[in-house]
């Protein structure tokens, strides 16, 4: 089952923010892992992913230069700054508290 857009929206940031901490990623790269490592539920396209890459890029979180790869094209990589480094700890943080505290709401049984 596919996650809505709107349910995504709070972990795009989180989610490439930690993908960067692990390596620099191209964009059709960060989008490939995204739909692998969630068998298909966030179905990110690059629509998805461009628009939230400028703005953290913008931000100082990220930064970018462009790189030709084996295949002979051009591709803009992506990697965490400091700033960025700081701000996935926290962001990771905050996604884990949120995600226990609906876990502990949604998965409660209701007293009888």
């Amino acid at each position: 089952m596919a996650v809505s857009p709107e349910m995504m929206k709070g972990t795009v940031v989180p989610i490439i923010l930690k993908l960067l901490s692990e390596k620099e990623r191209y964009g059709y790269e960060i989008i490939k892992v995204v739909n692998d490592r969630t068998q298909g539920a966030l179905e990110w396209k690059e629509g998805t992913l461009y628009p939230w890459l400028h703005s953290l890029e913008q931000e100082g979180l990220i930064a970018s230069v462009w790189r030709d790869a084996e295949s002979g094209r051009r591709r803009k990589y992506y990697a965490l700054t400091r700033k960025g480094q700081a701000a996935m700890v926290r962001k990771v943080e905050e996604w884990q508290t949120l995600s226990r505290a609906v876990s502990a709401v949604l998965c409660a049984t209701a007293p009888a």
